[in-house]
């Protein structure tokens, strides 16, 4: 199993001191990724669209915030470690020109010496895709089915030719190519119907958001969309093992609790035994990578939060592994 972390590129934390502490940290502490957010503008209001993962719509902490931009971020984060592999969870792919983009990721890539992860993603805030003069948000499924396609033949053939509905190119070079090969891995985020499909037949993993409304994915729900993501993955003529299955959740490891507030505890959210027995469970689900959002805004909290999983929980789950 590995264990990532989010990285605060929005917020208060979203700073390049506090950054590259937590960045900086994680690295010594030997995570196994660390993973970027994205957005590009935000409007003064949005009143166009709901945000998909509160229960109340609103965009946490408000649209008014620094957000630090994912490829640019990824990219001084290649410098700054030495192990840990570097993610955008997620990319909103239809934002960006493809090739620019497949280039950019190429190039971070071969400056990382191969530790990139595309998270890809189709977007949810249409006033964003109007300021940006994206592709139409209703065609932003067939876009980013597309784009991702283009850039994985970026990334793989030369000359790069490729004919779409959105994008075609003749007899160009686009070099470098990716350290990784065959290519740098797209881990596809969402959790609804057109995403699990877009898993089974393009992705080489599954990205989700887990313990937010409106699909917690508890363990019985993330099995069932693995079963139809795996369904996808045969009819498209794939090996469903080839596919990563991943969760992103938040997660704290805390001191003991007492027994009258132990059964409302969120999962991922305990003392390091419970903690431990949530992965073990989407462990057994087919969960090979685990990357955790912060719970708190405050950086000795985020630093100390991270110290007591590495030493008191992944020990735990690592011995269960090589029993």
């Amino acid at each position: 199993m590995e264990f990532g972390l989010s990285l605060p590129g929005r917020g208060p934390l979203a700073g390049l001191d506090v950054v590259l502490r937590i960045a900086e940290k994680a690295d010594a502490l030997r995570y196994s990724s660390l993973f970027v957010t994205d957005h590009v503008v935000m409007p003064v209001s949005s009143a166009k669209s709901v945000y998909p993962y509160t229960a109340s719509g609103q965009f946490p902490g408000g649209l008014a915030q620094d957000y630090l931009e994912p490829l640019v971020l990824l990219s001084h984060l290649a410098h700054a470690t030495a192990r840990v592999r570097l993610g955008v969870s997620v990319l909103v792919v239809p934002y960006r020109n493809p090739l620019l983009a497949a280039k950019m990721l190429a190039t971070t890539d071969v400056l990382s010496r191969g530790r990139v992860i595309l998270g890809a993603g189709v977007g949810w805030l249409r006033e964003e895709f109007e300021a940006l003069g994206a592709p139409p948000f209703e065609a932003r499924g067939s876009v980013t089915d597309e784009y991702v396609k283009l850039m994985r033949a970026a990334w793989t053939t030369d000359p790069v030719t490729f004919e779409g509905k959105y994008y075609t190119v003749r007899d160009i070079h686009v070099l470098p190519k990716p350290v990784q090969r065959p290519a740098i891995p797209v881990w596809i985020g969402g959790h609804t119907g057109a995403a699990l499909r877009r898993v089974g037949t393009i992705g080489d993993g599954w990205h989700p958001i887990a313990m937010r409304p409106p699909a917690l994915l508890v363990p019985d729900e993330y099995a069932a969309k693995v079963k139809e993501i795996h369904g996808w993955a045969r009819r498209a003529g794939r090996d469903p093992r080839s596919i990563t299955l991943t969760v992103r959740v938040p997660m704290e490891v805390r001191g003991k609790r007492s027994k009258a507030a132990a059964g409302d505890r969120p999962l991922f959210q305990g003392t390091a035994d419970e903690v431990a027995a949530d992965i073990r469970r989407y462990q057994a689900l087919g969960v090979s990578h685990f990357v955790f959002d912060h719970t708190v805004q405050e950086l000795r909290a985020v630093l100390s939060n991270m110290e007591r999983f590495a030493n008191d929980v992944r020990p735990k789950v690592s011995r269960a592994r090589r029993k």
